[in-house]
């Protein structure tokens, strides 16, 4: 992000689901649509300029180029998400790693990552993993 336009919440929100998107460093279709849905339907982001989301993107996938990009990245979202979107940001994590229907190693790393980063309680964390694999089940 520029300088002149610190990242939101609905941006640090958005960061998330695109990092967990990325981290395989093969982006799904699935997952693209999952994130899309989510932006244009839940409450939280209502007001948002989804302008914005290409060069939140854009953002990620460059300090994912980065030595330490992720540590940057998560020191971005920290500053900019408040504590009490911090299990909506691990839900929302987990529903785009769950959207493909696998979850790689490097998105379970990422996940692991994102849950110590933003204090999600291993209890919490394992009933919103669980959640999210039951609404991405399919036959």
């Amino acid at each position: 992000m520029r300088p002149e336009t610190p990242m939101t919440a609905q941006d640090a929100l958005i960061a998330i689901m695109v990092a967990v998107s990325a981290s395989d460093e093969n982006i799904r279709t699935a997952e693209l649509v999952t994130i899309e849905r989510m932006v244009n339907h839940l409450p939280i982001f209502a007001d948002y300029d989804v302008d914005r989301s290409a060069v939140v993107a854009q953002t990620v996938f460059d300090l994912f180029e980065e030595y330490e990009g992720l540590d940057a990245l998560f020191g971005l979202v920290r500053e900019a998400l408040p504590e009490k979107l911090h299990e909506t940001a691990y839900v929302l994590a987990c529903d785009v790693a769950a959207a493909d229907g696998r979850l790689g190693e490097e998105e379970l790393r990422l996940l692991a990552e994102i849950r110590y980063e933003l204090n999600i309680d291993r209890l919490a964390g394992a009933a919103i993993e669980r959640a999210a694999r039951a609404r991405h089940m399919v036959l």
